[in-house]
């Protein structure tokens, strides 16, 4: 017998997850849990963490910036973006897509 449940995903399981400017040079996503519960599951530093984030982004994990918020059960993401924004080469102006790769994770 095989069990058909499946886990949630973070963006199934969060409120809200987005991403946006935070100026011309950084890109900052939030999590924005129902439940102090869940937010403690996106708050845990083994789930979501600095190499998480770098591996789902390219980035040095140095340059990733983590702010966890419990009494708002939020947890803010900061990095710098990868081309300086309305560039050339900017393909996303409000870094408005940039959630979908950590909205698509599965909690432990």
């Amino acid at each position: 017998m095989t069990d058909d449940r499946r886990k949630p995903t973070l963006g199934e399981l969060a409120l809200e997850v987005r991403s946006k400017n935070a100026g011309p040079f950084w890109i900052t996503m939030e999590l924005f849990m129902r439940t102090p519960e869940d937010y403690a599951i996106v708050a845990d530093e083994t789930f979501i963490n600095e190499d998480v984030v770098a591996r789902l982004y390219d980035l040095d994990p140095a340059d990733v910036q983590i702010f966890r918020i419990p009494s708002l059960n939020v947890v803010k993401i900061s990095y710098p973006r990868p081309v300086a924004q309305g560039s050339l080469r900017d393909r996303d102006v409000h870094a408005g897509q940039h959630h979908v790769p950590l909205a698509a994770l599965v909690p432990p």
